[in-house]
């Protein structure tokens, strides 16, 4: 029997729960963690040359993230951890005159999410010094997300699993699977913006062109003390019921 108070703290963490797991997700499948915006290009032919240039790079398949780094300083871009979007101008069908602002967008490969940073890019693979720490983060960034979300499923089928025993003493391992997954939410967003800082002193961005942080980073940021406070609701509900059963139990033996 489950008294009230752990059934009212076991809804609540399982609400949570759940809001955390679709922020995240929502995050995860967005490109707005990261946006710049650039000033207008002005009309100079070699300027638009240049700008051409730079979104051919970014159409890349092979892009280094400095080549594409660049076209998303000067072009309006926005990253995210699946995604990479520019503003192009084209022309509408029905004024030819006039040109609209459109996202296009590239999504990162498998490959991509794993490839070797370079502190620059010369050409000769024998030249470029392979910056770690950066490699680290980008890798890290795409792993803790998933493993987040892979933990509180486990946690779910865990909660599944302790209803059908009728028991909360695996609620216990719910809460701390949750706290893991927290954990691995709020490492994501410090790996993503410590690999931003450090792509930015390698790009070194002009002083007209304003970053900001996107709503999807938000989203994620948010997930990880809705899953923290899940896991400690279910953590409580799991110690205390344990606790008011070992002395009902003493309490009938005596």
């Amino acid at each position: 029997m489950v008294d009230n108070r752990y059934a009212t703290a076991l809804v609540i963490g399982s609400v949570l729960s759940l809001l955390a797991s679709v922020y995240l997700s929502v995050a995860v499948g967005t490109q707005h963690w990261y946006q710049y915006r650039s000033p207008p290009p002005s009309n100079d032919a070699n300027n638009g040359s240049e700008l051409q240039q730079l979104k051919e790079d970014f159409r890349k398949e092979d892009a280094d993230d400095i080549l594409y780094g660049r076209a998303l300083i000067n072009l309006n871009g926005s990253l995210g951890l699946w995604w990479r979007c520019i503003l192009v101008p084209t022309r509408s069908e029905t004024q030819r005159e006039h040109l609209h602002m459109v996202s296009e967008c590239k999504a990162f490969t498998l490959p991509q999410q794993f490839e070797t940073k370079y502190r620059n890019v010369t050409g000769s693979i024998e030249e470029e010094e392979e910056d770690y720490l950066r490699t680290v983060l980008w890798r890290c960034r795409f792993i803790f997300p998933l493993v987040s979300l892979s933990l509180v499923f486990l946690a779910a089928l865990v909660g599944v699993c302790a209803c059908l025993c009728r028991s909360l003493t695996p609620t216990l391992f719910v809460g701390l699977l949750h706290l893991l997954a927290g954990l691995c939410s709020l490492a994501t967003v410090c790996c993503f913006l410590a690999g931003q800082d450090l792509l930015h002193k390698v790009l070194d961005p002009p002083g007209d062109v304003h970053l900001s942080l996107g709503w999807s980073l938000y989203l994620a940021l948010i997930s990880s003390p809705l899953q923290m406070m899940a896991a400690a609701l279910f953590t409580w509900a799991a110690r205390s019921h344990r606790k008011n059963y070992t002395r009902m139990t003493a309490y009938r033996v005596a």
